[in-house]
């Protein structure tokens, strides 16, 4: 029976795989994880009931209570004033954000409709890469019955590689399904 290795343990073996490639002379060269942040709009909401129903579900979703997060600054024309909530955001770190990858590598992606594989475009210069979801119905913790009130959410991977070359080898080596 085989099993598969989880985020944390394919992060550790990173370095021995890498290392021909890149001739890291090491072990710390090797890029490795820092953070994962994934955030949502409320948009033009302003029902304080489906405001409460985003937060519930983010904070299921990623097992950690969701951070509000205020205008920059006022816009007339949206009706915005500075400091207004027009989002949410949380950011794991440590056991947490392992977890959330696996499940999000394994569980959540293959639920995707028509899901091809992510673009490897998506990462940036720095080596992090922001992965745009249009329902947050993929994750296991949203109950079907409550398909009215669907959200999209961005989740950003934020890895210590030095450039985009590094942080592709990087992604594809802990199971991310690039193209």
């Amino acid at each position: 029976m085989t099993t598969i290795k989880t985020t944390k343990e394919l992060e550790k073996e990173a370095y021995d795989t890498l290392k021909p490639v890149f001739a890291y002379k090491n072990r710390l060269q090797a890029p490795h994880l820092i953070k994962v942040v994934v955030a949502t709009g409320t948009g033009k909401v302003k029902d304080k009931k489906k405001i409460e129903i985003i937060e519930d579900r983010l904070a299921k979703i990623t097992g950690q209570k969701a951070a509000p997060r205020g205008a920059k600054k006022s816009i007339a024309s949206f009706k915005v004033r500075q400091g207004d909530v027009v989002g949410y955001q949380v950011t794991l770190r440590g056991a947490r954000m392992y977890d959330f990858l696996d499940k999000f590598i394994h569980i959540s992606l293959p639920r995707t409709r028509d899901f091809r594989g992510l673009d490897a475009k998506a990462i940036d210069i720095l080596g992090n890469i922001t992965i745009g979801i249009k329902e947050s119905t993929i994750f296991p913790e949203t109950s079907d019955e409550d398909l009215k009130d669907v959200f999209g959410l961005a989740i950003t991977i934020v890895t210590t590689a030095k450039n985009k070359k590094e942080a592709d080898a990087f992604l594809r080596h802990i199971g991310l399904p690039l193209k």
